[in-house]
């Protein structure tokens, strides 16, 4: 090609961009200015516009997010006594930013910050208020022994609450926003050289997929990023505790906190780690893997004990040893229904109870969720509505679908309880043997964070049943879990 020709070239593409109109910035590169604050804000009766001539100052916030308090001593007070001359030796104190881009400073005054207009510079200072919930015991996860604080709705002093725990510089902090609209906070933490990063870069890349107007807690959050959405099984483990996600951070898990929220996600998690405790390590070995094994022992009643009755009733009246058997016709004798509607008429009945015991007051709660399991029991076996026995097996559900720590599993537990109900009903025993067999095979193809959902059993991991069914002392507990997959296996480094 000649020189003559580059050089036609080169005043060709002059000309062209001095012809084309200039490009329209994004948000994040314009310059903040007043009078386009005001457009964004326009019918936003709750902003407050303070202009100070003197000094040829405005100042934009929102009364309700601010500490007032903090406001007039850091802010309004300096400003109403400083002089024309050195205001701009006061807006260079640490306490007030530069905002330099418009979408910045939107998001700021939404935050709780106050915006200070003077001239064409624009800053931010952080007056955030009211306050919050002060940080309280959790009424979801109580524990008998160990700390009592729980995390709170905001995130701040969540953060803080595990910075209390965790102090070492590898626990590193990765902040997100999930939502069009709300433009909620959302904070990955992991300790580097612990956790494998393969998890983090999931983790973070999932919840920058999301696109929704808005997100409002942390279960929210989760049925997004779940590996399997339509299945009834939680695949993220949730915690208000911090000394619980302290010990997730520690055997190599990525964590999740929402503002807004007070639960906290942890990921990857396994089934069996919602049978699990904070009480198991305050206590005694013994005693935790005592309590660990009631638990699983719970399980197992709580899904089968109405299935089975309906099974045996219904199809295999030969089970039924014979003493027990002239009861349980005698019992029988007044029911006019089936054993299956006899059985699904109760169940409905304690999850009636059991969802009124929960929407209404502490006090009220307790006392329908008594007597009225009482009283409805009591007047269905007098009617001649149910047996005897069928309250026993219901009620011996309900209470073991109590013991199981995490509400999101024992809820979806109930479920399954439905479901081998109706297959009893159906098919008997042979029922009860598809259904389970059907429910197994379905968690095995689950995953969290595409690590396996039945970890230790599948694949099988000896080492780590040391605690999952049992909780043994700690000097044996040497090494973190293996679906951590870190490479840093080794945490206690105790000599036995």
């Amino acid at each position: 090609m000649s020189l003559r020709t580059n050089i036609q070239r080169w005043i060709f593409n002059k000309e062209s961009a001095q012809s084309r109109p200039a490009e329209k910035l994004p948000d994040t590169e314009r310059k903040p200015t007043l009078a386009q604050t005001l457009d964004e804000y326009k019918d936003c009766a709750d902003l407050i516009h303070r202009t100070y001539p003197d000094i040829q100052v405005e100042v934009l916030y929102f009364g309700h997010m601010v500490n007032k308090d903090l406001l007039n001593r850091e802010v309004i007070a300096l400003l109403l006594n400083v002089e024309p001359d050195e205001v701009g030796n006061l807006l260079n104190q640490p306490q007030f930013k530069v905002a330099n881009d418009s979408k910045g400073l939107i998001i700021g005054i939404l935050s709780g910050q106050i915006a200070i207009f003077r001239g064409e510079i624009v800053y931010l200072a952080d007056i955030r208020g009211p306050e919050s919930r002060s940080v309280t015991q959790s009424e979801t996860e109580t524990v008998i022994t160990g700390p009592h604080d729980a995390f709170n709705e905001e995130i701040d002093i969540n953060l803080s609450l595990i910075r209390r725990r965790v102090k070492s510089s590898h626990l590193k902090v990765v902040k997100l926003s999930v939502g069009e609209i709300t433009k909620t906070n959302v904070c990955v933490l992991y300790i580097l050289d612990i956790v494998n990063m393969d998890y983090v870069d999931e983790f973070v890349r999932r919840i920058r997929a999301i696109e929704v107007d808005g997100i409002y807690d942390t279960n929210m959050l989760i049925q997004y990023i779940d590996d399997s959405p339509i299945s009834i099984f939680p695949q993220f483990l949730t915690s208000e505790r911090p000394d619980a996600i302290a010990s997730k951070l520690l055997a190599g898990r990525v964590i999740g906190l929402v503002d807004g929220s007070p639960s906290v996600v942890s990921a990857p998690t396994s089934f069996f780690e919602f049978f699990s405790s904070s009480d198991d390590y305050y206590q005694r070995w013994s005693i935790g893997t005592a309590t660990r094994l009631l638990r699983f022992i719970a399980f197992g009643i709580t899904i089968s004990f109405t299935s089975m009755y309906v099974s045996v009733t219904t199809f295999h009246y030969e089970m039924i040893p014979e003493n027990l058997l002239l009861t349980l016709t005698e019992s029988r004798s007044r029911v006019p229904f089936p054993p299956l509607y006899e059985a699904l008429l109760m169940e409905v009945t304690i999850e009636l109870l059991r969802e009124a015991g929960a929407r209404l007051p502490t006090k009220i709660g307790q006392t329908i969720g008594i007597v009225g399991g009482i009283v409805i029991g009591q007047a269905a076996v007098q009617a001649g509505l149910t047996s005897n026995i069928l309250i026993i097996a219901v009620a011996s559900s309900a209470i073991a679908s109590f013991v199981i720590p995490s509400y999101v599993m024992s809820a979806s537990i109930r479920l399954i309880r439905f479901s081998l109900i109706m297959a009893a009903g159906i098919w008997g025993n042979f029922g009860i043997a598809i259904a389970i067999t059907a429910l197994v095979i379905h968690m095995c193809g689950l995953t969290s964070l595409g690590s396996s959902y039945l970890t230790p059993v599948a694949p099988f991991k000896f080492k780590d049943w040391r605690d999952t069914f049992i909780r043994s002392p700690f000097k044996t507990l040497i090494e973190r879990p293996s679906q951590s997959r870190t490479k840093n296996r080794i945490r206690n480094k105790m000599k036995k």
